[in-house]
């Protein structure tokens, strides 16, 4: 679809009057014939306007009478003595539109909006969307989350109804935003918890000094991390008593590699990525075992293994992968999809390690892509010339996010979105008897 072939119209004014200096986007635009129309690219629109440092709120927008392909600045003219004004408005095939209006008084906000439309016409064609999956939520990030949620539940209407939770429980600042307004409270360290209060370790696992010191304040712990991060700590533990040197893949920082390398840090080296091996100083290369963040690229690891390998050839690894079915499966649905897109969008936090390795995956295919949180950070010129988009969303970001997306892009024209299945998950993990006992 091209500029030319969508219809401009001007709008009267909105039923509540603007804020000086704030812009409206249209979320729902009724035509002069009395149809509505469902504006859904309004999250982008709202968004780049927002990103851009600009007061925006959602409306509906009522279109004045106005011949399709009206010329632009006729438009305006046409609405020269109303209060506000739609210095653009624009509809799609019919099917939905984008419009943004300003006060008559906001003279320097029209060529703000004019140019955030004309952006968006500028990318309205028919698309395609190659969805990833697996993609989204897994197993160990569905429990921890159920695990908040449940407890949440059992404390309604108790004394203290506060559930604390150590770090966030998840990668993902919906989800943290969601459990926070149902009442969970989030902390960094334990000394922010009161004594013998509740509280829930993240998906992430921690050290045994945090379990330690949980109980020096009498903390009513629950326990939510994934049960494949548990795998790790064990190995750690058994191959640290017998005496082996174990070296972490994973990035220093992340949660998970604190917690892992807490339960044996005299034994324990942290290395990012093969460049890190060559510097490696272990007093006996006899016995030397690698472990790696459950989170990482496949392909960068087998790399850091090789070369770790080829430093120390007597090196070896547990009896099976750590790097999770869930980060795996998600690597490669996406690079099913990745060859035959255009762009590459990733929903995601910007610290959910699986999220960017996803991104970082695409990229190094030859494809640009980019993390977002949720659609509202899409930008128009990331659409220019886009035929066909790969979605896909990290481990840790909600099912929703990836409706609300398709919807937004369905907003800028006809979307056929086509689903790429590469593995079908059944993985189910069981909540932990402190929240099955309650239920």
């Amino acid at each position: 679809m091209s500029r030319s072939s969508v219809s401009w119209y001007p709008a009267a004014a909105p039923a509540t009057a603007l804020p000086a200096g704030w812009m409206l986007v249209a979320d729902i635009l009724r035509r002069p014939d009395g149809r509505v129309l469902s504006c859904s690219a309004a999250p982008m629109v709202e968004g780049a306007l927002s990103a851009a440092g600009h007061q925006v709120v959602t409306g509906t927008v009522q279109l004045l009478e106005q011949g399709p392909g009206s010329d632009l600045r006729a438009a305006v003219a046409h609405t020269a003595a109303s209060a506000h004004r739609a210095v653009d408005a624009l509809v799609t095939d019919g099917s939905g539109g984008v419009a943004v209006v300003v006060a008559d008084a906001e003279t320097g906000l029209r060529p703000v909006a004019e140019a955030a439309v004309d952006s968006w016409a500028q990318v309205m064609r028919p698309r395609a969307v190659l969805l990833a999956s697996p993609r989204s939520f897994c197993a160990g990030v569905e429990r921890a989350i159920d695990v908040v949620e449940a407890l949440l539940e059992q404390r309604h209407g108790s004394g203290d109804r506060r559930v604390f939770v150590r770090k966030q429980i998840v990668h993902n600042t919906h989800v943290i935003a969601d459990l926070t307004e149902r009442g969970a409270v989030f902390v960094e360290e334990l000394d922010e918890v009161p004594p013998g209060s509740l509280v829930v370790f993240s998906a992430h696992g921690v050290s045994p000094q945090v379990r330690a010191e949980a109980a020096r304040r009498s903390l009513q712990v629950v326990d939510a991390t994934c049960p494949l991060v548990t795998k790790v700590h064990a190995e750690a533990r058994r191959f640290a008593e017998r005496g082996n040197s174990i070296v972490l893949i994973g990035h220093a920082g992340h949660e998970e590699v604190e917690g892992t390398y807490g339960e044996a840090p005299d034994a324990t080296v942290v290395v990012d990525s093969a460049r890190d091996i060559v510097d490696l100083d272990l007093p006996d290369p006899s016995k030397i075992t690698y472990l790696t963040q459950t989170t990482l690229a496949v392909d960068e690891t087998r790399e850091t293994i090789a070369a770790l390998k080829k430093r120390f050839p007597q090196a070896s690894g547990p009896g099976s992968e750590d790097i999770c079915y869930a980060t795996t499966n998600r690597q490669h649905a996406l690079q099913a999809v990745t060859a035959q897109a255009d762009l590459v969008l990733v929903l995601g936090s910007e610290n959910s390690s699986n999220s960017v390795r996803l991104v970082e995956i695409a990229r190094k295919a030859g494809t640009p892509a980019h993390l977002i949180e949720d659609c509202s950070r899409i930008r128009p010129d990331w659409l220019l010339d886009v035929a066909t988009v790969g979605l896909s969303a990290g481990a840790s970001a909600p099912p929703a996010l990836v409706q609300d997306t398709l919807s937004a892009l369905a907003g800028l024209g006809p979307l056929t979105v086509r689903e790429q299945i590469t593995t079908t998950e059944d993985t189910y993990f069981a909540p932990p008897a402190a929240v099955r006992k309650n239920r």
